[in-house]
């Protein structure tokens, strides 16, 4: 037989009530008290039950965790970092998959379902609708790798996607390429414009140097895989700004099996330096996106908003770097 409530205070030799404030977060119980009844847990190898807690409390402790890329291997970092993260804040964190989704008010009515106290949006392709929608609910919520804004709607944690492909396009420059190209991932995702936008501008000071532009379906292995393949047939650039890491694996892998080499024949550069690109094997040149820090200052946000549900919306950004590994050719002396 489990272990009760009533067990514990018959152990304890306290009322019923007093056991549950002890179990209830901000309720009032005395240091004796509290000593008492823990003391008595432990001895009967008793916790208490989660869902009566939030019967009581109007807390369910459960943060809705939502995404809609889960072909992308660098959301195994993110989800491993998140689900650790929020348990040790004592929350519960509650995957949602949203791939395929178009309608933001169907999520809404599906986190409402579970009574959520809130929700992180992990996802730089679902359109800033859908955090918009969570917001409208009055459901505190954190935009994680969104687009940046100085006037957020919600809060959001991430990086400056146009000023991610800036850079790629400085480094590009840096290694004497001038007939470069990017190929992005879907077009209508904010950070695929974003770094296009970026790619672009920089590049515009800079006429001699030709500058082509394409769209993978996905941001995934096969995506880029078959993007590149379709461009190497037309004829490759020098170099390409592929816009993520999992891209730019499916690029090389179409790069290899058509006859050419990376980086003598062509460049590649990635963002978002994930585990897979510092394997041997790969040794991808990229753009390193802080994804801890960004996940842990999520979380941050998600227990403040707890606490004050009206917390003005902020956007805090984390800068990036160049990750200089193997797929692009040293820099001209």
């Amino acid at each position: 037989m489990a272990v009760t409530l009533k067990d514990v205070a018959e152990r304890a030799g306290v009322s019923r009530s007093a056991v549950s404030r002890t179990f209830t977060d901000g309720a009032s119980v005395s240091d004796k008290m509290r000593r008492k009844v823990e003391k008595a847990a432990r001895e009967l190898g008793y916790s208490p039950n989660a869902l009566a807690s939030s019967l009581t409390t109007g807390r369910t402790k459960l943060i809705g965790l939502i995404s809609n890329n889960f072909h992308n291997p660098i959301f195994l970092e993110v989800f491993d970092l998140f689900t650790r993260g929020l348990q040790n804040c004592g929350l519960r964190p509650l995957l949602v998959n949203l791939t395929d989704e178009t309608d933001p008010a169907n999520s809404v009515r599906m986190l409402r379902q579970y009574s959520v106290d809130g929700v992180v949006v992990a996802s730089s392709t679902l359109p800033p609708g859908f955090a918009k929608a969570f917001r409208d609910a009055q459901m505190p919520v954190v935009h994680s790798f969104g687009r940046y804004s100085s006037a957020p709607q919600v809060h959001v944690v991430g990086i400056d996607n146009v000023e991610c492909g800036r850079m790629a396009a400085r480094e590009l420059l840096r290694r004497g390429y001038d007939h470069v190209a990017f190929m992005g991932g879907p077009e209508a995702a904010t950070s695929t414009q974003d770094r296009f936008k970026g790619f672009m501008s920089e590049l515009e000071a800079y006429p001699s140097v030709h500058v082509t532009h394409s769209f993978a379906a996905a941001y995934s292995f096969d995506a880029g895989r078959i993007e590149m393949l379709r461009l190497l047939a037309d004829g490759p650039a020098q170099a390409y700004f592929c816009g993520d890491d999992v891209l730019s694996i499916g690029a090389l892998s179409a790069i290899e099996d058509s006859g050419y080499s990376c980086p003598e024949d062509i460049g590649i550069i990635g963002l978002n330096d994930m585990e897979m690109a510092r394997w041997e094997s790969i040794n991808l040149t990229t753009i390193h996106q802080p994804i801890r820090q960004i996940v842990n200052s999520s979380i941050e946000l998600t227990v403040a908003m707890l606490n004050d549900p009206d917390r003005y919306p902020e956007a805090r950004i984390f800068p990036c770097s160049v990750v200089d590994r193997g797929t692009l050719r040293p820099v001209s002396n």
